[in-house]
């Protein structure tokens, strides 16, 4: 009789609570990370020797500064697409959480104020967001700190008709 596929399962599942006792040794937890809410304040590790702070700041003078504008573009399959405008500032998803560098990052959009999204280019389907939705886009560095000019953030907010 063939034994290999029980002793395959066999191994499956000794091999599985081996690698959770492990893991739980080592202080592993299995609780993953929301990206579905604002994290303001808070500082995130994206590889061990870079970290990023959503509540640091590039304070730019108003010559060099980017602008934005979001508009708001009516699905015909329903819903909304928004759509970003930027002058002085270029998206650049290759460096992103890298260092800062003038006129370039990517921006991070809000309905409500609960961080939907980062976004990588000029368009984005708004999935789920209804009618008196609040939908804001700050502009941000490569390397996460949102970008402001004379105390205000660049950024521009839009209500869903």
């Amino acid at each position: 009789m063939n034994r290999s596929i029980p002793m395959l399962l066999i191994g499956l599942v000794f091999g599985g609570l081996a690698g959770f006792l492990i893991a739980a040794s080592n202080g592993v937890t299995l609780d993953g990370h929301d990206h579905t809410t604002d994290h303001s304040g808070e500082t995130h590790a994206t590889t061990e020797a870079n970290t990023h702070n959503h509540a640091e700041v590039i304070h730019l003078k108003e010559a060099d500064a980017p602008s934005i504008h979001t508009l708001l573009h009516a699905d015909p399959a329903g819903g909304w697409n928004l759509e970003v405008l930027t002058e002085n500032f270029r998206f650049s998803p290759e460096n992103v959480s890298l260092a800062h560098i003038d006129g370039e990052g990517h921006a991070h959009v809000y309905v409500n104020g609960i961080k939907q999204a980062r976004l990588y280019g000029n368009w984005m389907q708004l999935s789920g967001a209804k009618s008196g939705d609040l939908v804001s886009v700050s502009l941000n560095s490569n390397d996460h700190k949102a970008l402001s000019v004379d105390g205000r953030a660049v950024s521009s907010q839009v209500t869903i008709p």
